[in-house]
């Protein structure tokens, strides 16, 4: 950010809330009607508009980006410049800062992606051009797009990919995007967003932030083309990008499923499941110049271990179909509660209980439409003992072992036999005498969170969805 933006950053009290309006300075009319001959940069610039996006980079918190600048002294920091700042993006001055690049683990452990993280005010703008943008490409965007839209998500897009397995599409076409988001081509996109964009103000405004580089290692790389993830705006032009193949998929009256760069292509034949695999990468590859990853895009079963969307899976028993979570979504998530269990960690079991929990919260909120009420009463069992062996550990020496015995009601007799007992931590906590005294009555009131009931809860209440 330019050295003139950075002054006078002291935090302010939220309770000034009314007078931030005043950052963006418009007339005392702007907030009523718009005048006709409003701009969509105008739109994008009002008073209502950038407060609303700088509530929802406030609301979400996030990273400095390279200027240091927290969302905390984001506020006071507008409130003394933003009249400056406006009118530097009306006047086409204003120069967007190069986003700070980081490295995230990728999900499935199969490397790294980038994540850019802009500056705080940047965000601002960028999630207030979104607010614009959003209204008039929603009602243009396919069904069958699920990602980064109102009232969409990923629980929605799995349920219309059971949708037409029911209707005997039990052949897919995966497909994945290699590297999405930093493959985007700009001259591509510009022209897109022009065929809606009449306004050339904001169309240079958003090439600026295509073009605004990448700082890496403290040093700024130019970039001729992706969106790099992490900006409000990224996810919008990836939709408006991608939206040329589902016109095109469209056209063809071929059915799928798209959630961003997640692509699942389906089909009553595994021939012909083969046949659009090849034509989606064609047209992917030639009209919009991205890169098809040979290695996890497959023409298979929909009952395929392989098969992943999302993080679920299809299954079908005596039962009918159903949806499940992904045998390697489960794989990570209980090397996750593991993690968290281990009995070295020398935290309170008490803390570590809200760990778990806040951890259950978020994966149940994603998996809650997946058929694993045994895969959770399995977990529930095995997490109690861990906890009793976490606890059991933090006892220590046998003294304390055969005091907390006992007034947990065990016979002293046999308090002091267990709490001289060599065997090992985790075959102690699967014992009898530990499963009487640590009772899931007494787990549950320390804070324990019972996986199988949040899940039952979350199924009913999503019931009619």
């Amino acid at each position: 950010m330019k050295a003139e933006y950075r002054k006078g950053c002291l935090q302010r009290d939220s309770v000034e809330r009314k007078e931030y309006v005043g950052v963006q300075s418009a007339d005392a009319r702007e907030g009523n009607k718009r005048d006709s001959a409003e701009t969509l940069l105008d739109e994008i610039l009002s008073r209502r508009n950038l407060n609303q996006a700088y509530d929802k980079v406030k609301s979400k918190k996030g990273a400095p980006g390279i200027d240091g600048m927290t969302v905390g002294a984001a506020l006071p920091w507008l409130m003394e410049h933003g009249k400056e700042l406006k009118q530097s993006i009306r006047d086409g001055r204003y120069k967007p800062n190069p986003v700070r690049q980081v490295m995230i683990p990728k999900p499935d452990r199969s490397g790294e992606r980038k994540l850019g993280i802009p500056t705080v005010i940047d965000r601002v703008i960028q999630l207030a051009i979104a607010q614009k943008l959003q209204p008039i490409y929603e009602p243009l965007f396919a069904d069958q797009s699920y990602g980064y839209r109102p009232g969409r998500n990923c629980q929605k897009a799995m349920k219309k990919v059971k949708e037409h397995v029911d209707q005997g599409y039990v052949h897919v076409a995966e497909i994945d995007l290699s590297k999405y988001f930093d493959t985007i081509n700009h001259e591509l996109l510009m022209n897109m967003l022009r065929e809606q964009i009449q306004d050339v103000e904001v169309i240079n405004l958003i090439k600026k932030y295509l073009k605004s580089g990448v700082m890496v290692n403290g040093i700024v790389v130019e970039t001729e083309e992706g969106s790099p993830q992490g900006g409000p705006l990224s996810p919008l032009l990836a939709n408006i990008y991608l939206d040329q193949y589902d016109q095109e998929m469209k056209r063809r009256g071929v059915t799928y499923v798209r959630y961003a760069d997640d692509i699942v292509v389906l089909a009553k034949s595994k021939r012909a499941a083969e046949r659009l695999l090849e034509s989606s990468k064609k047209f992917l590859e030639v009209k919009l110049k991205l890169k098809v990853n040979e290695d996890k895009s497959r023409a298979i079963s929909i009952y395929s271990p392989k098969f992943k969307f999302l993080g679920y899976a299809m299954g079908k028993n005596k039962n009918g179909i159903h949806i499940r979570a992904h045998k390697s979504s489960l794989k990570k998530a209980k090397q996750k509660l593991k993690e968290k269990t281990k009995r070295n960690r020398g935290v309170n079991y008490k803390v570590v209980m809200k760990e778990v929990k806040s951890y259950i919260i978020g994966w149940l909120n994603h998996y809650y439409i997946a058929s694993i009420k045994s895969t959770l009463q399995q977990w529930n069992g095995w997490l109690r003992r861990r906890f009793r062996m976490y606890i059991w550990k933090q006892w220590k020496n046998t003294k304390t072992k055969v005091q907390n015995l006992c007034k947990m009601g065990i016979p002293k007799w046999q308090a002091y036999q267990w709490g001289n007992s060599r065997q090992g931590y985790w075959r102690i906590a699967g014992s009898p005498v530990l499963t009487r005294s640590m009772t899931n009555e007494k787990l549950a009131s320390s804070g324990y969170f019972d996986i199988l009931k949040q899940y039952e809860r979350l199924t009913k209440k999503h019931s009619n969805d």
